[in-house]
């Protein structure tokens, strides 16, 4: 397959943004993007988006222009806004086009984010008793692996504690203020052991990022193209446990994080030990200490020592939600995933301000997770 760069990235800030529309900051993100890029909508061929709450994407031409081009929606859980770069990048790297759009955006409703049984193929009496519960299926999912790994609730709290200050230095994040660690510990307990700061809230905002062929990056003398070394998108294997499939076999089974993670490594020719920042899919602490082990960067239970070293810190060994992550940003499901791969470019380009990363980063690892059981990796390298 023919090499694919992104070439532009545009973001509308995440939280509450009232009076406009997803969709709506879904166009601020792209228009951002074609800006940063140096493109026009006329250049771009071809256009992947999705948005869970806030209607289609493809719905954007009638604000970016009737050029025609094909607009295809995409809709995958939380692994929305991967899918469609994934879906952007094949169409790219197989000399379809020279330029594709992947975009992403959501406005949800305050509140817990509500699912429909019937919408995953489930009975009601699923919903009824609580099984659609995300925050009660965290908690468990988290419970016995600290069981099983000598994870303490400290640790818990560190990882919160971190995205909150890696917050207060992201212009795009929602909650920008810092939160001590003895106040996240002592907040009011939502589901244990997971308190209210240790949760992501279902949130607003847009990503938009702009891929090109190496012809095309060649053609337009763009000196800072982020190239797109990998993507791998995995559903769940057999005995996974997992959001809507909540049982576990005797033996335990496989994950599709890590699927997705060692398809990825082997597509890029690399391992865990080449990446420099890494943006973890956190919809709470405890995912994003699971998924350190998952995505092959530490063995399940060393995250208790890599947290007591800093070593997920900005100046540590292996940065980790450099942005705060979704505890910081909030989580609008159709541009969460694009976030961490717009936050992997920004730290690649070197412009990340006071929350750039040290030692000039030529490796970026990104991963989302999804209901009812997915998972995407995208490595980017400079």
């Amino acid at each position: 397959m023919n090499n694919v760069y992104i070439i532009g990235a545009g973001i509308h800030p995440f939280g509450r943004t009232e009076g406009r529309s997803g969709r709506d900051q879904g166009v601020f993100a792209v228009r951002q993007a074609m800006e940063d890029a140096g493109i026009a909508w006329e250049d771009v061929g071809c256009a992947y988006g999705g948005s869970a709450a806030a209607g289609s994407a493809d719905i954007m031409v009638n604000e970016l222009g009737l050029t025609g081009l094909p607009f295809i929606n995409v809709s995958n859980g939380c692994a929305t806004g991967g899918s469609a770069l994934a879906s952007a990048r094949f169409a790219v790297a197989a000399g379809e086009y020279d330029v594709a759009l992947a975009v992403g955006f959501d406005k949800h409703p305050r509140g817990a984010f509500n699912a429909d049984p019937k919408s995953y193929g489930l009975p009601e009496w699923y919903g009824e008793t609580g099984m659609m519960l995300t925050t009660q299926f965290f908690a468990l999912k988290i419970q016995r692996y600290m069981q099983l790994h000598g994870i303490s609730r400290e640790t818990l709290g560190k990882v919160a504690e971190k995205a909150f200050r890696n917050g207060e230095k992201t212009d795009h994040a929602w909650r920008r203020s810092q939160i001590d660690l003895e106040t996240i510990m002592n907040a009011p307990m939502v589901n244990d052991p997971l308190t209210k700061y240790m949760f992501c809230s279902p949130a607003e905002g847009g990503v938009a990022l702009i891929l090109a062929s190496e012809k095309k990056v060649k053609e337009l003398g763009i000196s800072d193209a982020v190239k797109i070394s990998s993507i791998a998108v995995r559903t769940r294997p057999p005995g996974s446990f997992e959001v809507f499939s909540p049982s576990v076999d005797v033996e335990g089974g496989g994950k599709p994080t890590i699927l997705a993670s060692k398809a990825a490594f082997e597509m890029a020719g690399i391992g865990p030990e080449d990446v420099d920042v890494a943006q973890l899919q956190d919809t709470e602490s405890g995912a994003e200490i699971m998924h350190m082990a998952e995505n092959g960067f530490c063995k399940d239970g060393e995250q208790e020592q890599w947290f007591a070293e800093g070593r997920t810190e900005l100046n540590g060994s292996l940065p980790v939600n450099t942005d705060g992550g979704c505890l910081a940003c909030g989580e609008p499901i159709g541009a969460s995933g694009l976030r961490q791969v717009y936050e992997n470019t920004v730290q690649l380009r070197g412009r990340g301000g006071e929350r750039q990363v040290p030692n000039d980063p030529k490796v970026a690892y990104s991963h989302v997770y999804g209901a009812p059981g997915l998972s995407g990796v995208a490595i980017l390298e400079r």
